[in-house]
């Protein structure tokens, strides 16, 4: 598959939403083992919440597309609420639609 709009939305996406939930995971902390930082920690939720409804509506059209099953499909719109696993997702899909797109090696003929 080459590059589509629907996946370079996705690759910024799960980028952008995995950072987002980085930096809320950082502020939760702030807020609940510091007490500071109250009011900063709900526009950061906000940011992230937005960013994963986008991210959700991008992969979901994008496993429909690719016809994904089940499985791989709740793993990769879940991974946008999981830390570090949006990063994986996005990783994982990239490294198999590259594998994907490879030319299939050229049969070696048999030599007695």
């Amino acid at each position: 598959m080459k590059s589509t709009p629907l996946l370079s939305a996705y690759r910024a996406l799960a980028i952008a939403t995995g950072c987002a939930l980085l930096i809320f995971c950082g502020f939760i902390i702030a807020k609940y083992g510091f007490d500071t930082g109250a009011q900063a920690t709900m526009y950061v939720a906000m940011l992230h919440g937005y960013l994963y409804l986008a991210y959700f509506v991008v992969t979901f059209m994008l496993g429909q597309k690719l016809k994904w099953p089940l499985g791989r499909m709740i793993f990769t719109l879940a991974a946008g609420c999981i830390p570090f696993a949006s990063f994986v997702a996005e990783r994982r899909l990239m490294r198999d639609i590259t594998a994907a797109a490879a030319p299939a090696p050229a049969e070696q003929p048999v030599r007695a």
